[in-house]
């Protein structure tokens, strides 16, 4: 999270409260929880990856993205 400069609290709130959650189609144990987050007047996609049947469940990889129509499953 540190080295992509996200916040600890962002991940959570989006992982609590996601705009979208998806499953992984080669990793079915991988859920993606994405959100739009706004910084710098730009609007990123924001997705974390938490591997579910883990237990606890972990945060396995997490990046914000520009490419919001690639990954975002709806229109804006």
């Amino acid at each position: 999270m540190q080295r992509r400069n996200i916040c600890r609290n962002m991940a959570i709130d989006t992982v609590l409260h996601p705009a979208q959650t998806l499953i992984d189609d080669e990793f079915p144990e991988m859920k993606i929880f994405q959100a739009l987050i706004w910084e710098n007047e730009e609007v990123f996609l924001l997705r974390v990856f938490v591997n579910v049947k883990q237990h606890p469940n972990i945060i396995v990889t997490l990046y914000k993205t520009s490419k919001i129509k690639k990954y975002y499953e709806s229109k804006i």
